[in-house]
């Protein structure tokens, strides 16, 4: 499915200004049709792929007791 650029920045929740920059640095694919640029949603499945790892481990490790006794001694 080919989204606007005002489409892509909501689908992406980021600013126009930033999928314009993207377009301009050929980061995405897109079409131009003479009015606008549309761009192909599905090369951002990745993008999310890694975001939910990124946040499935962030919680990991955030869920992670600390232990009862640190054994730490202080040198000073």
């Amino acid at each position: 499915m080919y989204l606007t650029v005002k489409e892509t920045a909501q689908y992406l929740d980021v600013p126009e200004a930033y999928v314009e920059h993207l377009i301009r640095e050929s980061k995405v694919r897109y079409l131009h049709d003479g009015e606008q640029y549309l761009i192909n949603n599905d090369q951002f499945d990745a993008y999310f792929e890694q975001i939910e790892k990124f946040r499935t481990m962030m919680q990991e490790y955030l869920s992670e007791p600390l232990p009862e006794d640190l054994d730490i001694k202080d040198e000073d």
